[in-house]
């Protein structure tokens, strides 16, 4: 049974959810302060954390950053703000997904089942190989002729969602919404931004591209270089 680490200041809130993830046929550990959910991500090695940001002792984003920085487990985010710019900075803080409070137990079964899903590909794959590019998904490392690539969360996930297809155009829209969980129809300059921190690495620029390519007005493709 997946283990979720519930992390919620608030105690009647904390144990009905627990409750309901518990029917849903979860072992839940419940926590109330950031303090004590980083204790226990690494002590627990839970396989999903569901994330308040009203915590008493830290706020919730900085917790969020902090988890990211000793583990990569998926953390979906419970807020009260139903905002796009936040929900945003939160999914490019490092969160998996989100839920808006109030939400109903089912509604957060499906969410954290969905989440799980992702994390958890019915098959292991090798590494993926394009050109120089070497990929390896299941280790989470990414190599360009030999040396090791230093990369973000979702650096990483955008490279290698884009290497899995390699020579395929991906839509703008689907990279938004597989990889940051962004509302359908919504788009910004967070791919943008993340595509040119990816080409820096990669050693290459948006007017002389080498793996990743641009087709104006429809999406992105990654290819081997010529």
């Amino acid at each position: 049974m997946p283990a979720i680490l519930l992390v919620e200041d608030d105690v009647v809130v904390r144990a009905a959810v627990q409750r309901a993830l518990r029917e849903h046929g979860h072992v839940v550990v419940p926590v109330g302060t950031a303090l004590d959910a980083l204790r226990a991500v690494t002590t627990h090695r839970p396989d999903l954390v569901v994330l308040d940001l009203g915590l008493p002792d830290l706020d919730g984003s900085d917790a969020l950053r902090m988890i990211r920085g000793v583990c990569d487990v998926p953390v979906v985010v419970a807020t009260a703000r139903d905002d796009e710019a936040e929900i945003v900075r939160l999914l490019n803080a490092g969160a998996d997904d989100y839920v808006v409070k109030p939400f109903s137990s089912e509604h957060l079964a499906a969410r954290l089942s969905a989440v799980l899903r992702r994390a958890r590909p019915a098959r292991e794959p090798g590494p993926i190989e394009v050109g120089g590019l070497r990929v390896d998904v299941r280790r989470r490392e990414a190599e360009l002729d030999g040396r090791p690539l230093s990369l973000t969360r979702k650096e990483f996930d955008l490279l290698a969602y884009l290497a899995a297809r390699a020579g395929q155009v991906v839509e703008r829209a689907t990279l938004l919404t597989e990889v940051w969980r962004l509302p359908a129809g919504q788009d910004d300059q967070t791919l943008d931004v993340h595509l040119s921190w990816l080409r820096r690495k990669l050693g290459e620029r948006a007017a002389r591209p080498r793996y990743l390519h641009t087709v104006r007005g429809v999406g992105v493709k990654l290819v081997a270089p010529r």
